[in-house]
């Protein structure tokens, strides 16, 4: 297949592009800027210019194309970017007759505060949530017609994990303070970049359609515990100073509470499940691929 993925120059973006393309795949990277995308070259992925808020600039990258990942939440205007990626593919396929699979790509923190133990793909999302639009989003896109697949993922790690938590951690530790926002005792559910990534080729491999994927892991150790273990990783020997999670910003709020999930429904239906067990298993490990990456 030839599959365009947005966002091919971040964090999940490049390890999913790079794994598409392992897997026998054309892959075509959108970016902003194809003279800094070596790094995509070298995954044998092909940059292209464009940005999905902006759609005459990758309209065209849709002719031939069978699959689109979009992997990008537009800070400035995330619903209207992604309303406007729908309605690009859905004009593409009404301009040629081809019938195109995006994966839509959100995330757990979307749930918002629950009161649900362990959440699942068919777990209600709280319309409070500060993005629980993406909720909403998931509904526009099944009235569509479009052909989807929706993947939540936990929160990733791995790899240079630039916008990982991980990553957050790891730089405060270095700036000697470290801080915790926030509800102490939350516990998230995590996966590594690299078994989302596998993840997106199992789903495109396979093809279900108008299904939704929760993938995760299968830890439960609290969000303060595994801040702790990414400091020590990181040299840091001290105490972790907590402040009220208004201070972390809106997506600190958005997952100032339990966001444990289970991938029951990955395993049984695309044979997923990762290879990574935990963060907490190799912190020296991540934290010097975080370095390298810098």
């Amino acid at each position: 297949m030839q599959i365009l993925v947005t966002g091919a120059t971040g964090y999940a973006g490049r390890r999913v592009s790079a794994a598409l393309a392992r897997a026998g795949h054309t892959v075509l990277g959108l970016t902003r800027d194809t003279s800094t995308a070596g790094n995509l070259v070298v995954d044998e992925v092909t940059p292209v210019r464009g940005s999905p808020a902006e759609p005459e600039t990758w309209r065209h990258h849709l002719d031939g194309t069978d699959a689109v990942v979009h992997l990008v939440m537009d800070l400035d205007d995330p619903v209207g970017t992604d309303r406007t990626v729908f309605a690009e593919i859905t004009a593409a396929g009404e301009r040629d007759g081809r019938r195109r699979h995006l994966v839509y790509t959100t995330g757990i923190s979307s749930y918002g505060r629950t009161g649900v133990a362990l959440m699942d793909e068919n777990t209600p999302g709280n319309p409070e949530s500060p993005i629980g639009f993406r909720f909403a989003l998931e509904r526009e896109l099944a009235a569509s017609g479009l052909a989807h697949t929706v993947v939540r993922p936990g929160f990733l790690y791995g790899g240079p994990a630039t916008t990982s938590m991980t990553a957050q951690w790891f730089a405060a530790a270095e700036a000697g303070a470290p801080v915790f926002y926030g509800d102490t005792a939350k516990r998230w559910s995590w996966v590594h970049v690299d078994d989302l990534a596998e993840a997106h080729v199992r789903i495109l491999d396979r093809g279900p359609e108008g299904e939704v994927f929760v993938i995760a892991d299968d830890q439960r150790l609290t969000a303060l515990e595994v801040q702790r273990v990414a400091v020590r990783a990181a040299g840091f020997t001290g105490g972790i100073r907590l402040e009220p999670v208004e201070a972390g910003g809106i997506m600190q709020v958005a997952a100032d509470q339990d966001e444990l999930v289970s991938s029951a429904k990955a395993h049984r239906l695309l044979g997923w499940r990762p290879r990574h067990v935990s963060f907490t298993d190799a912190p020296e490990k991540h934290y010097r691929a975080w370095v390298s990456g810098r």
